[in-house]
């Protein structure tokens, strides 16, 4: 009978190097993970490797909402400015009809009959004016009498006035405005001051 080769197949012989091969598999446990530099890591090693990347990946998520929000926040205060103050420009536009209309009531005082017409209708008209401004949150500035603020008044000139104290208000030669609080228009103001020698 020949002698069967074991290198054949269908021999009962292993082949060289095939036992050695699945030893090492067989070998190898399965839970183990490689770390960074080829180590093996231990189960304790993963979860606590683990446990730091969910912790940078959840502060990560945080100050993703935090920038989202900021974002958010930032575009509502644009657009409530935008909402408030977007009328500034036509009410600047606005404001020297006012003045007009002021001035011409002052002109029409007296007692006269042909002009009293005249101006109790620039009367009814400055009054219309007046509330629609205010129905827009549109405010006069009227300082007189009352101290002198440098953020809503615009001081033309300086007189002495022993009467009053020093800095106060005593004419107001052009009413200010202001626009939901922001100031669109200063008042020119004279101011006071002390006499001199005092």
């Amino acid at each position: 009978m020949a002698k069967q080769d074991p290198n054949q197949p269908g021999s009962d012989e292993p082949l060289d190097g095939v036992v050695d091969s699945a030893a090492d598999s067989a070998a190898a446990p399965e839970t183990a993970d490689d770390g960074p530099s080829g180590e093996i890591l231990s189960a304790e090693e993963q979860i606590e490797r683990l446990e730091e990347e969910l912790a940078i990946a959840r502060d990560a998520v945080l100050r993703a909402q935090a920038d989202s929000q900021n974002v958010t926040r930032r575009a509502e205060q644009d657009v409530e400015k935008a909402r408030k103050f977007a009328l500034e420009r036509f009410c600047g536009e606005l404001l020297p009809v006012v003045d007009n209309l002021e001035r011409a009531l002052e002109a029409a005082v007296g007692d006269n009959d042909i002009v009293k017409p005249i101006a109790e209708g620039v009367e009814l008209t400055l009054k219309s004016f007046h509330d629609a401004l205010k129905k827009f949150h549109i405010v006069t500035v009227d300082p007189a009498g009352e101290p002198f603020d440098p953020q809503l008044h615009q001081a033309m000139s300086m007189v002495e006035n022993g009467d009053v104290e020093p800095n106060t208000v005593i004419a107001v030669m052009q009413k200010g405005y202001t626009l939901n609080g922001r100031l669109v228009r200063p008042a020119m103001v004279m101011v006071s001051k002390s006499p001199a020698g005092n």
